[in-house]
Protein backbone atom coordinates (compact mmCIF):
# COMPACT_ATOMS: atom_id res chain seq x y z
CA UNK A 1 0.00 0.00 0.00
CA UNK A 2 1.06 3.86 -0.79
CA UNK A 3 0.91 6.14 1.54
CA UNK A 4 -1.25 8.46 -0.09
CA UNK A 5 -3.47 5.08 -0.32
CA UNK A 6 -2.32 3.98 3.69
CA UNK A 7 -3.46 7.90 4.89
CA UNK A 8 -6.86 8.41 3.17
CA UNK A 9 -7.44 4.48 4.58
CA UNK A 10 -6.53 6.08 7.87
CA UNK A 11 -9.07 8.91 7.65
CA UNK A 12 -11.91 6.54 6.70
CA UNK A 13 -11.12 4.70 9.82
CA UNK A 14 -11.64 7.74 11.48
CA UNK A 15 -14.67 9.26 10.13
CA UNK A 16 -15.98 5.62 10.72
CA UNK A 17 -15.15 4.85 14.17
CA UNK A 18 -14.42 8.46 15.91
CA UNK A 19 -11.08 8.00 16.56
CA UNK A 20 -8.03 5.95 16.29
CA UNK A 21 -5.23 4.37 17.45
CA UNK A 22 -1.87 4.19 16.56
CA UNK A 23 -1.41 0.45 18.27
CA UNK A 24 -4.36 -0.55 15.98
CA UNK A 25 -3.80 0.99 12.65
CA UNK A 26 -0.20 -0.54 12.53
CA UNK A 27 -2.05 -4.27 12.93
CA UNK A 28 -4.74 -3.39 10.43
CA UNK A 29 -1.78 -2.03 8.03
CA UNK A 30 0.86 -4.46 8.96
CA UNK A 31 3.15 -1.92 9.40
CA UNK A 32 5.42 0.14 12.06
CA UNK A 33 3.88 2.27 14.74
CA UNK A 34 6.44 4.47 13.76
CA UNK A 35 5.10 5.01 10.40
CA UNK A 36 1.57 5.15 11.83
CA UNK A 37 2.69 8.07 14.02
CA UNK A 38 4.62 9.89 10.80
CA UNK A 39 1.03 9.10 8.53
CA UNK A 40 -0.69 10.88 11.96
CA UNK A 41 1.99 13.74 12.28
CA UNK A 42 1.64 14.46 8.56
CA UNK A 43 -2.58 14.15 8.56
CA UNK A 44 -2.19 17.03 11.39
CA UNK A 45 0.23 19.12 9.81
CA UNK A 46 -2.30 19.48 7.00
CA UNK A 47 -5.20 20.11 9.19
CA UNK A 48 -7.04 16.92 8.70
CA UNK A 49 -7.09 15.54 11.80
CA UNK A 50 -6.08 16.07 15.78
CA UNK A 51 -3.32 14.53 17.00
CA UNK A 52 -3.55 13.20 20.53
CA UNK A 53 -1.80 10.44 22.83
CA UNK A 54 -1.61 7.06 21.27
CA UNK A 55 -4.09 7.90 18.28
CA UNK A 56 -6.17 10.70 16.82
CA UNK A 57 -9.95 12.34 16.91
CA UNK A 58 -11.20 14.28 13.99
CA UNK A 59 -10.88 17.89 14.10
CA UNK A 60 -12.91 19.83 16.72
CA UNK A 61 -15.84 21.24 15.33
CA UNK A 62 -16.19 25.37 15.48
CA UNK A 63 -18.62 27.03 18.01
CA UNK A 64 -20.62 27.97 14.99
CA UNK A 65 -20.61 24.75 13.27
CA UNK A 66 -23.91 22.55 13.16
CA UNK A 67 -23.54 19.34 10.78
CA UNK A 68 -26.51 17.72 10.10
CA UNK A 69 -28.04 14.92 11.16
CA UNK A 70 -26.93 12.73 8.26
CA UNK A 71 -22.99 13.99 8.38
CA UNK A 72 -23.13 12.94 12.36
CA UNK A 73 -24.61 9.91 11.54
CA UNK A 74 -21.69 8.58 10.17
CA UNK A 75 -19.39 9.44 13.23
CA UNK A 76 -19.42 7.23 15.98
CA UNK A 77 -21.81 4.99 15.27
CA UNK A 78 -20.26 1.78 17.52
CA UNK A 79 -19.88 4.10 20.69
CA UNK A 80 -23.23 5.70 20.21
CA UNK A 81 -25.06 2.23 19.99
CA UNK A 82 -23.32 1.10 23.38
CA UNK A 83 -24.34 4.88 24.96
CA UNK A 84 -28.15 3.40 23.97
CA UNK A 85 -27.93 0.44 25.64
CA UNK A 86 -26.58 1.48 28.42
CA UNK A 87 -29.34 3.78 28.59
CA UNK A 88 -31.68 1.36 27.61
CA UNK A 89 -30.73 -0.29 31.15
CA UNK A 90 -31.55 2.55 33.10
CA UNK A 91 -35.27 2.85 32.24
CA UNK A 92 -38.51 0.94 33.33
CA UNK A 93 -41.86 0.15 31.99
CA UNK A 94 -44.36 2.89 32.76
CA UNK A 95 -42.15 5.51 32.91
CA UNK A 96 -42.02 8.74 30.59
CA UNK A 97 -38.62 9.88 29.27
CA UNK A 98 -37.36 13.14 26.99
CA UNK A 99 -35.22 12.86 24.13
CA UNK A 100 -34.19 15.53 22.42
CA UNK A 101 -32.95 15.44 18.81
CA UNK A 102 -29.41 14.27 17.75
CA UNK A 103 -28.13 10.63 16.49
CA UNK A 104 -26.79 9.34 20.19
CA UNK A 105 -30.78 9.90 21.32
CA UNK A 106 -32.06 7.97 17.95
CA UNK A 107 -29.92 4.84 18.94
CA UNK A 108 -31.43 5.42 22.38
CA UNK A 109 -35.05 5.57 20.69
CA UNK A 110 -33.87 2.46 18.77
CA UNK A 111 -32.58 0.60 21.61
CA UNK A 112 -36.03 1.14 23.54
CA UNK A 113 -38.27 -0.23 20.81
CA UNK A 114 -38.90 -3.42 22.84
CA UNK A 115 -40.86 -1.76 25.50
CA UNK A 116 -44.46 -2.29 26.15
CA UNK A 117 -45.37 0.41 28.53
CA UNK A 118 -43.43 3.58 27.59
CA UNK A 119 -43.96 6.95 27.02
CA UNK A 120 -41.55 9.23 25.00
CA UNK A 121 -41.67 13.14 24.47
CA UNK A 122 -39.58 14.42 21.64
CA UNK A 123 -39.06 17.15 19.51
CA UNK A 124 -37.37 14.93 16.62
CA UNK A 125 -39.37 13.94 13.71
CA UNK A 126 -37.34 11.31 12.88
CA UNK A 127 -37.51 9.65 16.26
CA UNK A 128 -40.94 9.76 16.23
CA UNK A 129 -40.62 7.84 12.90
CA UNK A 130 -37.96 5.35 14.41
CA UNK A 131 -40.80 4.23 17.28
CA UNK A 132 -43.87 4.65 15.05
CA UNK A 133 -45.38 0.43 14.80
CA UNK A 134 -43.87 -0.05 18.14
CA UNK A 135 -46.42 -0.27 21.37
CA UNK A 136 -44.68 3.30 22.67
CA UNK A 137 -47.16 6.30 23.08
CA UNK A 138 -45.32 8.89 21.27
CA UNK A 139 -45.85 12.85 22.51
CA UNK A 140 -44.66 15.28 19.27
CA UNK A 141 -43.87 18.84 20.75
CA UNK A 142 -45.07 20.64 17.61
CA UNK A 143 -42.72 23.68 16.83
CA UNK A 144 -40.73 25.18 14.15
CA UNK A 145 -38.93 22.30 11.95
CA UNK A 146 -34.63 22.49 12.04
CA UNK A 147 -34.33 20.59 8.83
CA UNK A 148 -30.47 20.47 9.97
CA UNK A 149 -31.51 18.43 12.66
CA UNK A 150 -34.97 17.35 11.69
CA UNK A 151 -35.88 18.97 15.46
CA UNK A 152 -39.02 21.17 15.94
CA UNK A 153 -37.79 23.82 18.51
CA UNK A 154 -39.37 27.28 19.01
CA UNK A 155 -42.26 28.66 21.54
CA UNK A 156 -44.89 26.20 20.34
CA UNK A 157 -42.08 24.04 21.45
CA UNK A 158 -41.28 25.08 24.73
CA UNK A 159 -44.90 25.29 25.50
CA UNK A 160 -46.00 21.77 24.77
CA UNK A 161 -42.68 20.88 27.56
CA UNK A 162 -43.93 23.35 30.08
CA UNK A 163 -47.28 21.47 30.59
CA UNK A 164 -45.48 17.83 30.60
CA UNK A 165 -43.66 15.86 32.74
CA UNK A 166 -40.97 13.28 32.39
CA UNK A 167 -38.74 11.18 34.43
CA UNK A 168 -35.97 10.81 32.51
CA UNK A 169 -34.77 13.11 30.05
CA UNK A 170 -31.38 12.02 27.72
CA UNK A 171 -30.24 14.63 26.60
CA UNK A 172 -27.46 14.49 23.39
CA UNK A 173 -25.32 17.73 23.05
CA UNK A 174 -22.69 19.01 21.21
CA UNK A 175 -20.24 20.51 23.50
CA UNK A 176 -19.74 19.52 27.01
CA UNK A 177 -17.19 21.67 29.25
CA UNK A 178 -17.26 20.26 32.76
CA UNK A 179 -16.40 24.01 33.97
CA UNK A 180 -18.81 25.86 31.89
CA UNK A 181 -21.60 23.31 31.05
CA UNK A 182 -23.35 21.76 28.26
CA UNK A 183 -23.53 23.71 24.18
CA UNK A 184 -25.48 23.06 20.98
CA UNK A 185 -24.66 25.35 17.97
CA UNK A 186 -28.33 26.42 17.69
CA UNK A 187 -29.71 29.07 20.08
CA UNK A 188 -33.46 27.45 19.66
CA UNK A 189 -32.20 24.39 20.14
CA UNK A 190 -30.67 25.28 23.38
CA UNK A 191 -33.90 26.58 24.88
CA UNK A 192 -35.42 23.39 23.48
CA UNK A 193 -33.36 21.71 25.57
CA UNK A 194 -33.79 23.82 29.12
CA UNK A 195 -37.48 23.37 28.57
CA UNK A 196 -36.62 19.78 28.28
CA UNK A 197 -34.54 19.86 31.44
CA UNK A 198 -37.11 22.01 33.64
CA UNK A 199 -39.69 18.72 32.77
CA UNK A 200 -37.61 16.54 33.99
CA UNK A 201 -37.02 14.54 36.93
CA UNK A 202 -33.74 13.35 35.92
CA UNK A 203 -30.91 14.46 33.39
CA UNK A 204 -28.78 12.01 31.62
CA UNK A 205 -26.17 13.48 29.31
CA UNK A 206 -25.08 11.31 26.69
CA UNK A 207 -22.13 11.95 24.70
CA UNK A 208 -19.26 10.08 23.49
CA UNK A 209 -15.69 11.54 24.55
CA UNK A 210 -14.97 13.25 21.56
CA UNK A 211 -17.86 16.17 22.94
CA UNK A 212 -15.31 16.57 25.81
CA UNK A 213 -13.44 20.23 26.21
CA UNK A 214 -15.71 21.24 23.70
CA UNK A 215 -17.76 24.88 23.64
CA UNK A 216 -20.43 25.32 21.33
CA UNK A 217 -22.42 28.57 20.29
CA UNK A 218 -25.09 28.58 22.85
CA UNK A 219 -25.09 27.31 26.57
CA UNK A 220 -27.69 24.90 27.24
CA UNK A 221 -26.72 24.69 31.11
CA UNK A 222 -23.98 24.50 33.75
CA UNK A 223 -22.73 20.74 34.98
CA UNK A 224 -24.15 21.40 38.37
CA UNK A 225 -28.06 20.83 36.44
CA UNK A 226 -27.69 17.43 35.55
CA UNK A 227 -27.15 13.87 37.50
CA UNK A 228 -25.93 11.36 35.20
CA UNK A 229 -23.40 10.96 31.88
CA UNK A 230 -23.10 8.33 29.79
CA UNK A 231 -19.66 8.69 27.47
CA UNK A 232 -17.00 5.85 26.53
CA UNK A 233 -14.15 5.15 28.07
CA UNK A 234 -11.71 7.72 26.17
CA UNK A 235 -13.32 10.64 27.88
CA UNK A 236 -10.89 12.98 29.45
CA UNK A 237 -10.32 11.03 33.26
CA UNK A 238 -9.76 14.67 34.88
CA UNK A 239 -13.13 15.45 33.59
CA UNK A 240 -14.88 12.93 34.97
CA UNK A 241 -12.93 13.02 38.51
CA UNK A 242 -14.44 16.55 38.27
CA UNK A 243 -17.95 15.16 37.32
CA UNK A 244 -17.67 11.96 40.24
CA UNK A 245 -16.61 15.23 42.98
CA UNK A 246 -19.82 16.98 41.59
CA UNK A 247 -21.80 13.32 42.88
CA UNK A 248 -23.01 13.41 38.66
CA UNK A 249 -23.00 9.59 38.21
CA UNK A 250 -20.61 8.74 35.46
CA UNK A 251 -21.32 5.79 33.16
CA UNK A 252 -18.39 4.34 30.92
CA UNK A 253 -19.12 1.87 27.72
Amino acid sequence: MLNEERRRAILETLSRDGRVLVGDLAKEFDTSQVTIRKDLDILQAHGRIHRTHGGALPMQQGALEDPTLLEKEKLHRRIKQKIAMAAARMVKEGQVLILDSGTTTTAIARSLRHFQNLTIITNAVNIAVELSGTSIEVILTGGTLRKNSFSLVGPIAEETLQRLNADILFLGVDGFDVHHGLSTPNVLEAKVNQAMMESSKQTVAVCDSTKFGRRSLSLIAPPSAIQAVITDRDAPKADLNILKKSGIEVTLV
